[in-house]
């Protein structure tokens, strides 16, 4: 078994890596679907967002108007707020996930897609979190895999692919770069990464540094007499 977390910032490149890696045998979760469902009505997590930020955040349809949870947390300064929400409990679903994909294939490499691994261990320690597997990724991953590429051309891959037709681009790349300057800088990442796949390049590029890595992981999964995790 090996439990790989995928990360890297807004715009690298990181889903695409991942659904590489799913076409030659991972099991892939993602960590943004996982925290969209515990945000859904009838979820604690939901429950404690409206109690937390109040009805405002709250759409029409009774789901979370997200447009507006993005302005609270990264306009006005509330990021922390909300990560101290949601963070454990995405944690938690997460290592539910892991557990029945090891269950099924002891052998098996999962792969968790999260922009946010060093980021929550980060804001874990700033909560004076000083334990556990919030505030010490180490826990819970076994290896970290970094896509990098220039905050330029992250940029421009958000606006294209949030929208490609949009007449207020600008507003759309302005908020593409407050939400980089929340996330840990790549150079910080790729310092702690065990792997680190350079995404400034065309697709085909990417694919072969994949296709290069999947026989190491393989490897590091097969060391089933080694405990490769520190939890």
């Amino acid at each position: 078994m090996l439990r790989v977390g995928l990360t890297g910032g807004l715009g690298s490149g990181k889903s695409t890596v991942a659904a590489m890696l799913r076409e030659l045998g991972a099991h892939v979760v993602e960590a943004d679907a996982l925290g969209r469902s515990i945000m859904e009505p009838g979820h604690e997590v939901y429950d404690q967002i409206v109690t937390h930020f109040g009805r405002e955040v709250v759409g029409h349809d009774g789901r979370l108007n997200r447009t507006r949870l993005a302005d609270l947390a990264f306009r006005q300064g509330r990021l922390q707020e909300l990560n101290a929400i949601v963070h454990p409990p995405v944690i938690e679903a997460q290592r539910r996930w892991m557990d029945e994909v090891f269950a099924r294939d002891p052998a098996a490499i999962a792969v968790l897609e999260s922009a946010l691994i060093f980021e929550v261990a980060r804001d874990a320690r700033a909560r004076g979190e000083k334990e556990g597997v919030l505030a010490d990724w180490r826990r819970r991953i076994d290896r970290i895999i970094v896509v990098t590429a220039a905050d330029d051309l992250k940029i421009a891959r958000y606006a294209a692919r949030v929208a490609p037709n949009a007449a207020d681009r600008a507003a759309i790349e302005t908020d593409a770069r407050n939400r980089l300057s929340h996330q840990v800088p790549d150079a910080e990442k790729a310092a702690q990464a065990d792997y680190v796949l350079d995404n400034s390049g065309d697709i085909a590029a990417l694919r072969a540094q994949v296709q290069a890595l999947w026989p190491r992981l393989q490897a590091e999964s097969n060391k089933s007499g080694q405990k490769l995790s520190l939890q």
